[in-house]
């Protein structure tokens, strides 16, 4: 019996080990609901129509533990991570008092990538997310979000909404859609490359989402947070929108690089 205790034992460890922690800004992104005066907006906890908590559901169904950072991110709190998450970052209109992404941190970030980390840099339109702080990391990758919306969405009032007027249907061969012919994004903010960033998907001349390998380590850039609850599946978007599957493809991305 003891040997194979001792075999059961050694696979739970390698299990333990194997498990790969995805951690959530809410250091930058830190908004409070002003009715519950609790956090709310982009994170793991919030099941509600702004939360993260259908995409945090499928990390742990590929075997991720889910975490959140609430400090600067810094060689030591970014030790064990293999997957770290910035999205929406605060402006000063959603936060009395907004932490800025600086030079100190993006510097960390940059060094954390570069040893092997997954960096997943979700924004928003300018009227909605730092932009200006936000580049400070960005351009260390080759990526700058600009102050513009492009795939605004086009409905008419009393009128039903226009998906279609945010909807992406040339979708390139990448593993990010595979599988996925129509997706849902709304409202994204553009982004300006150089070295050693690349397209992955384009309109119009216009880049919604990049990517850049740095080092190890591996950079994925959204002009949205595209895949909270609102628009991860089809509770309210139409049946042929692939989000979801999309969100899948995402996760299987980050942490299989």
């Amino acid at each position: 019996m003891k040997p194979l205790l001792t075999v059961f034992l050694s696979l739970l460890a390698c299990a333990a080990i194997a498990q790969k922690r995805v951690v959530l800004d809410q250091y930058y992104n830190n908004e409070v609901e002003a009715k519950t005066g609790k956090a709310f907006h982009y994170i793991w906890e919030d099941q509600e129509m702004t939360g993260f908590s259908q995409l945090g559901g499928l990390f742990e169904a590929e075997g991720a533990k889910l975490a959140t950072l609430r400090e600067k991110p810094s060689k030591n709190n970014l030790s064990g991570t293999a997957v770290y998450i910035i999205a929406d970052p605060d402006t000063k209109d959603e936060s009395r008092n907004p932490n800025f992404l600086d030079e100190e941190a993006a510097k960390a970030v940059f060094k954390w990538v570069k040893r092997g980390g997954i960096l997943l840099l979700m924004t928003n339109d300018s009227q909605n997310a730092d932009l200006d702080h936000t580049n400070i990391l960005g351009r260390k990758f080759g990526m700058s979000f600009e102050k513009e919306i492009v795939h605004a969405e086009l409905s008419e009032p009393g009128k039903p909404r226009n998906f279609n007027s945010c909807a992406s249907t040339n979708l390139p061969t990448h593993p990010l859609f595979d599988g996925v012919s129509k997706i849902f994004i709304k409202g994204v903010a553009p982004i300006a490359l150089s070295s050693p960033a690349k397209v992955v998907l384009a309109e119009n001349g216009k880049t919604l989402i990049a990517q850049a390998k740095c080092g190890k380590g591996f950079v994925l850039a959204v002009g949205d947070p595209w895949l909270y609850n609102e628009y991860i599946d089809n509770k309210m978007l139409p049946a042929e929108f692939e989000n979801f599957k999309a969100a899948k493809n995402l996760v299987k991305l980050l942490l299989n690089p």
